[in-house]
């Protein structure tokens, strides 16, 4: 007998808090539901933070479930007041559909879109053509203000100032809810903890206005080890995109996971079976690599195939162990000749290939012997490279012991 899927989120980390419980598990063992996740198209990929909500879908397919992607094109016009202290940056619909082409095509590498058995939707599709004062009578009258101003991703906002085009988030998300219930019949609807108060209002109009019942689940907003949000480096996101973050660097992101996430990020963002991420997270000193590799390829694999994840492994393996052979798959920045003619000074560089947010921070790690230049570690911080230095295959630049980026000059 198949595991209820309920118990396959509980066992690998994808269970905070979820509305009715046993009656979830009981229309999850018995149906063949359709189930949805927002999608907020404010960039043209994917990055790290929404792969915990793909891997998700990517479950309640396997269980035979329909999941729906839903790309926010329309709540993007206006942005999520959650977990923010400040006004998202608002979108023209030009560039969110140019984003919505981006994502799609990621999804389907996690996601089985053919026939039917998932499906992408755009929410401006629906809530663009409103009219407002329908709109307001049918769904504004469910909803009170004072309740409204209860809800965390509200609250965190008061003392900052929350502009009324935000006020109507809650609305428009809960609104999609009952869109999706009424067209498709999707009775479950997932995402971050930070989405508890929107979807449970999504869940509660649905029950007001159609008399219907309707779930909600929320998994744990993840931080590594170090206190970091998933996903996040000192340059910035991970990207799913090879353009913006190489499947070198994407490998490297994962191979350099704190010894304490990898069992958690194993069972998170692999589909390894349970009793291999338990035998993975049990290794210790040393051997703890091999788990860090293993998680490394299954998770590039995911995101751009095995023969990227193969080419990103060698390379790793090559640079690890002294050689340069995969110098060409790591990430690497260009450097015009002509702007520097008396040399490049090393934390301009620093700074300009991203290794370091400041050059404070270049400093620092200099000071640690945290940098190495071809492979010598580094100790002076006013270091002038010659354009003499460059060999014919660029420079090879490192942070700490795991962290690679060569430079090339043009």
């Amino acid at each position: 007998m198949s595991k209820n899927v309920l118990d396959v989120f509980e066992e690998r980390g994808f269970l905070q808090q979820v509305t009715y419980e046993e009656e979830l598990r009981e229309l999850l063992a018995t149906e063949k539901i359709t189930v949805y996740l927002g999608i907020d198209p404010t960039a043209d990929s994917l990055h790290v933070g929404h792969l915990m909500g793909v891997m998700a879908l990517a479950h309640l397919q396997k269980a035979g479930h329909r999941p729906l992607a839903l790309v926010g094109g329309g709540t993007a016009m206006i942005g999520d007041p959650s977990g923010r202290t400040e006004l998202r940056e608002m979108l023209s619909k030009e560039k969110i559909e140019e984003n919505v082409r981006g994502i799609k095509k990621q999804l389907a590498k996690y996601l089985d879109f053919t026939d039917g058995r998932a499906l992408l939707l755009n929410n401006a599709d629906w809530l663009l053509p409103l009219n407002y004062l329908e709109f307001l009578r049918e769904i504004g009258v469910h909803f009170s203000v004072n309740r409204m101003l209860t809800a965390e991703c509200f609250r965190a906002r008061m003392e900052r100032g929350l502009s009324f085009i935000e006020f109507n988030y809650m609305l428009l998300q809960a609104y999609d809810y009952l869109h999706l219930y009424r067209k498709y019949g999707c009775k479950l609807q997932v995402g971050g903890d930070d989405q508890w108060s929107n979807i449970l209002a999504g869940a509660d109009l649905i029950r007001r206005v159609e008399g219907g019942k309707a779930y909600v689940l929320t998994w744990p907003l993840l931080t590594t080890a170090s206190g970091k949000k998933m996903g996040k480096t000192e340059a910035g996101s991970v990207w799913l995109d090879p353009i913006k973050t190489s499947p070198f660097a994407f490998y490297q992101y994962w191979r350099n996971t704190d010894d304490a996430d990898v069992e958690k990020l194993l069972a998170l963002y692999t589909f390894l079976p349970m009793e291999e991420v338990k035998r993975l997270g049990a290794l210790k000193g040393e051997e703890s690599n091999e788990a860090k590799k293993v998680l490394a390829y299954e998770v590039t694999k995911l995101a751009h195939g095995p023969e990227a994840a193969a080419a990103a492994e060698k390379a790793a393996e090559a640079l690890f162990s002294g050689g340069e052979a995969g110098a060409e798959e790591m990430p690497a920045t260009q450097v015009e000749a002509a702007r520097y003619p008396e040399g490049i000074p090393l934390l301009e560089l620093l700074v300009m290939t991203g290794l370091v947010p400041s050059k404070k921070e270049g400093r620092r790690l200099i000071e640690q012997k945290g940098i190495s230049l071809n492979r010598q570690v580094v100790s002076d911080q006013g270091l002038i490279i010659s354009l003499d230095d460059f060999r014919e295959d660029g420079l090879l630049l490192r942070k700490g012991k795991k962290t690679y980026h060569r430079v090339e000059i043009v």
